[in-house]
């Protein structure tokens, strides 16, 4: 037994963030606690985390979600994957599937195979082995579990959904007798004396709001692990040079695709991402590149439809946090660090950020112990992000502006060193630990990106060659297959989880 259990969760900040932390934490520790959400409608919700990741769908399974219910709530749509333009080069276009690609056979991965054969045929093509490419491509859907009787994997997907819409959602779910909402502006964070832990919180209203831990949701702000506690932000600038955003929604295009676009501008990449009632936009640019008025213009220039507003600006620095748990605090979303949403992580950090909490639940002492476990996990899992996506502005041979030539051109961590290095060798990608990217991911955007291997594995070629286009082959018909018997995904969407009108 505990000797001083925790009994007061503070959450200061709302949003999917503070929603998803009170959901969660709600439905994993029930009544023993008590949780006080705090949060001020006239504090605005920075809204650029609009596409998942398919870990997203662990929420509804814990929280009993019904799925189609959610993504009628929140004008949501389905993801297969991220399609990537122009960044290896001008033209260039490549989906980052959430699927599988083809079958491995034996001891070795399948695209050591695929390696093979684009010796022999250097037009074959890595995702004709795909199921979410081909479906994507034909901007299909379905909920499909595996492709028949073979041991083809099936659809695996995310979600595009309103950000708002979800933490009023999550809201909606949250038992008022465990989560109590308070409107409000916290205005002093007083610290316990001796060992300086968060007492309490004052509200402009006067009134204070005491617990025993604190999970901070207070956005960029950081108002409790930065503004009180000081712990302190890495900045991944020199990395990932973007710093500013632009976003605006428009009109909802046609058709509707199952997918993310991201495609490279001039100094930085616009995203679009399709919901049922409009479509999100925003560019994401280095501003020592681009000026604020360009970056709107270069947006509203490349829009599917008409813009229903004007562009809302953003200002971020890459990094995280040096502690996202600080004495009895700890920070979740834009409060722990940014990530820019180039692979849709935004959301997913949250969610496991809230995970590991729940791992590591601790007493009102907080051990040292567990607070260091926390913080070195959330630090791998930040910066093997942090890698994955370096590798999208590194892995370049783009030269037609000063922002491309800065990216190909920069140092990269020892680690993403590491793995290029392998790849372009001997086409081997390892997994360290529980980092978030698959092999497959890392394999899909070296590829998309023109980092060609000098070698496959040796076993590979233990299969003589008909027997490896017969292997091929019938993996490229039953995708095939698979992709062209799934409905639209409009019609999808339409059938089980329409939105009412908004």
């Amino acid at each position: 037994m505990q000797a001083q259990p925790i009994q007061r969760v503070v959450i200061v900040g709302g949003g999917t963030a503070g929603w998803m932390a009170a959901a969660l934490l709600a439905r994993a520790l029930g009544k023993a606690v008590r949780i006080r959400l705090v949060e001020s409608d006239e504090i605005g919700i920075v809204g650029v985390g609009e596409a998942t990741i398919p870990q997203i769908r662990h929420i509804n399974t814990f929280l009993g979600i019904d799925e189609d219910d959610m993504l009628r709530a929140t004008q949501g749509t389905f993801k297969l994957g991220v399609q990537l333009n122009d960044f290896g080069r001008l033209g260039d276009s490549y989906l980052h599937a959430f699927s599988d690609i083809g079958l491995p056979l034996g001891l070795i991965g399948f695209h050591h195979y695929w390696l093979r054969e684009r010796r022999r045929d250097p037009a074959s093509d890595l995702w004709a082995y795909s199921l979410n490419t081909q479906a994507a491509n034909e901007h299909r859907f379905a909920r499909m579990e595996k492709v028949g009787d073979t041991p083809l994997g099936g659809i695996k997907y995310a979600y595009h959904f309103d950000a708002g819409l979800y933490g009023q959602y999550l809201r909606k779910r949250c038992d008022p007798a465990v989560v109590q909402r308070t409107e409000g502006k916290v205005v002093e964070v007083r610290l316990r004396e001796g060992d300086g832990f968060i007492e309490s919180v004052r509200l402009a209203s006067g009134e204070t709001i005491e617990g025993d831990l604190f999970v901070d949701c207070s956005g960029f702000r950081g108002l409790l692990i930065e503004g009180a506690l000081h712990a302190g932000y890495e900045s991944w600038q020199h990395w990932l040079p973007c710093d500013r955003a632009m976003a605006v929604a428009c009109a909802r295009s046609e058709p509707l695709w199952p997918y993310t676009r991201a495609t490279a501008r001039a100094a930085g990449w616009q995203w679009r991402v399709p919901l049922q009632h409009r479509t999100g936009n925003g560019l994401v640019y280095a501003s020592a590149h681009m000026g604020d008025d360009e970056a709107a213009a270069t947006l509203l220039a490349h829009l599917d439809g008409e813009p229903l507003g004007e562009p809302r600006p953003l200002r971020f620095t890459t990094g995280m946090r040096r502690k996202a748990w600080q004495r009895n605090c700890v920070a979740l979303g834009l409060a722990a660090g940014f990530m820019e949403p180039l692979e849709s992580t935004s959301i997913h950090l949250i969610q496991s950020g809230i995970s590991r909490l729940l791992a590591m639940f601790p007493d009102r002492q907080c051990d040292p112990v567990l607070v260091d476990e926390y913080n070195r996990q959330t630090r791998f899992e930040y910066e093997s992000i942090r890698d994955f996506l370096i590798l999208h502005y590194k892995a370049t041979e783009r030269d037609d502006t000063p922002f491309w030539r800065q990216c190909a051109a920069m140092d990269i961590p020892p680690g993403l060193a590491r793995k290029l290095a392998l790849f372009r060798g001997h086409g081997q990608i390892f997994r360290e630990r529980e980092e978030l990217f698959t092999e497959v991911a890392w394999l899909q955007v070296m590829i998309g990106q023109r980092i060609e291997p000098q070698a496959y594995h040796p076993l590979a070629d233990a299969l003589g060659t008909a027997q490896l286009d017969g292997f091929l082959t019938d993996i490229r018909t039953l995708v095939g297959r698979a992709a062209a018997s799934m409905p639209d995904h409009a019609r999808f969407v339409a059938d089980h989880c329409r939105a009412g009108d908004s």
